[in-house]
């Protein structure tokens, strides 16, 4: 199984990532995500809760994963991320499919 940072990282070098609980809400609302993970280590963690509920509405894989650091790092940036999507998923969506089952 690939992990979600392999996912992540895949998707930002040849597809189209965004980065942040915001950014990711709004993506999830738009229906435009294709994958969403969200980190772990996040406090509060009343900021992230939402995210998982709206994936499961709208049919989105979500993963939970260790670390900000290590999500920011897969997304490119220098400070951790607390939710990264994957909006245009490039060679990542054959991982994409499998982590739907």
């Amino acid at each position: 199984m690939v992990s979600a940072y392999d996912i992540i990282e895949t998707a930002r070098k040849t597809g189209k990532i965004e980065k942040g609980i915001n950014e990711v809400t709004k993506a999830i609302e738009r229906g435009t995500a294709k994958f969403v993970a969200i980190a772990g280590d996040v406090s509060p963690k009343e900021i992230i809760q939402h995210i998982p509920v709206l994936c499961n509405e709208k049919g989105i894989p979500c993963e939970t994963v260790d670390s900000k650091k290590k999500l920011g790092a897969a997304a490119g940036i220098n400070v951790g991320a607390s939710a990264v999507a994957v909006i245009e998923s490039g060679s990542a969506s054959a991982h994409i499919t499998a982590a739907k089952k």
